[in-house]
């Protein structure tokens, strides 16, 4: 990855809905050139997806939960893909620490948060867990941004 596949990537974490036109134009490149490069990224797995993002609010997701869990040995997997099945969670991560799963998820109100608590997170397997409700969403967009060169490389 070089500087114009980091700047083609800044673009389209602004917008992915830039067309390569103007990124083209943006960048002061041909066409053709992003679109080979774009093409190249995608193909790598640079590139997973382009998707919309919306504002969980709006689409009635009141509350952001954070959950820290233990997990009987042996269970770490098991336990992992059903909390990932349910629909209102959206990150599940192995962690290091004194908690071996961190699970973000999205709740309509209290007593979906109270469903959620009761059901998900008492699986079986998990030993012990810890709930935070987000009061104030400070920085959230989920986007990486391509890492700057480095010189050395």
């Amino acid at each position: 990855m070089d500087d114009l596949d980091r700047a083609i990537l800044e673009k389209l974490c602004e917008d992915a809905r830039l067309s390569q036109r103007k990124l083209a134009q943006l960048l002061g490149v041909a066409q053709g050139t992003v679109t080979k490069r774009m093409q190249r990224m995608e193909e790598s797995g640079l590139i997973k997806n382009y998707a919309a993002v919306l504002d969980a609010e709006k689409v009635g997701w009141s509350m952001t939960i954070m959950a820290g869990l233990r997990i009987a040995k042996g269970r770490m997997i098991d336990v992992q893909q059903k909390i990932a099945a349910d629909p209102r969670v959206f990150s599940v991560y192995d962690v290091t620490g004194d908690w071996d799963s961190i699970v973000l998820a999205r709740v309509k109100n209290r007593a979906d948060l109270d469903d959620l608590t009761k059901t998900v997170f008492t699986l079986e397997g998990v030993t012990r867990s810890f709930t935070h409700v987000v009061l104030n969403t400070v920085k959230e967009d989920g986007l990486p941004r391509p890492a700057p060169s480095n010189s050395e490389e």
